[in-house]
This record gives structure tokens, sequence and C-alpha cells, in this order.
């Protein structure tokens, strides 16, 4: 399960819009999720793990930006406010 909403705050608000991006770091040929991005988003959330990074507070690697990709399953059911709206259309990195 992921989030409804993109990881972001803007002036102490969260950001209202469906997450279209799994931000995760490559290093040492493990992968580890940070969060999920709106397309509005991606380069603020790039920044800050660059500049956390910098100062060493994360670990050092490859930021990648996953498209969120829709799945669907017999083994859950849900109603139609279960579901979250997702831009499938391709990002121009």
């Amino acid at each position: 399960m992921l989030p409804d909403r993109c990881s972001v705050m803007e002036e102490g608000k969260q950001c209202v819009n469906p997450p279209e991006f799994i931000v995760s770091i490559v290093a040492d040929q493990d992968e580890y999720m940070f969060g999920v991005t709106c397309q509005k988003h991606k380069h603020i959330v790039s920044g800050k793990i660059g500049m956390l990074q910098n100062e060493g507070k994360i670990l050092d690697g490859k930021i990648i930006f996953s498209p969120v990709k829709a799945v669907g399953t017999d083994c859950i059911h849900g109603d139609s406010d279960d579901f979250v709206q997702i831009d499938m259309k391709p990002s121009k990195n």
C-alpha cells in the first residue's frame, strides 16, 4: 500500500496531489524507499535528498524515481472511495 498523497508539505500543508513516483535510493546493491511524490514536487524532493546526502544525514547513493503503476487483483475488493486517480502519462525527466 502507498500513501494516497504526495509526501511533500508546502507552507505547512500536505500536498493534495496523488503520488506519481516512488522515491528510492540505490546504494551498495540495495534499494531503500524514501517516499512518494507527484510530478510537481519531483525536483524539490531530488534536491532535498541530495542536500541530506551531502550532509551525511541519509544514505549516499543514486536517487531513483519509479513511476507508480496501477495494479489490479482479485484478492482485494474495494469501493470507489478506495481508489486514487493515477496519471499514466509518461514523465519528461
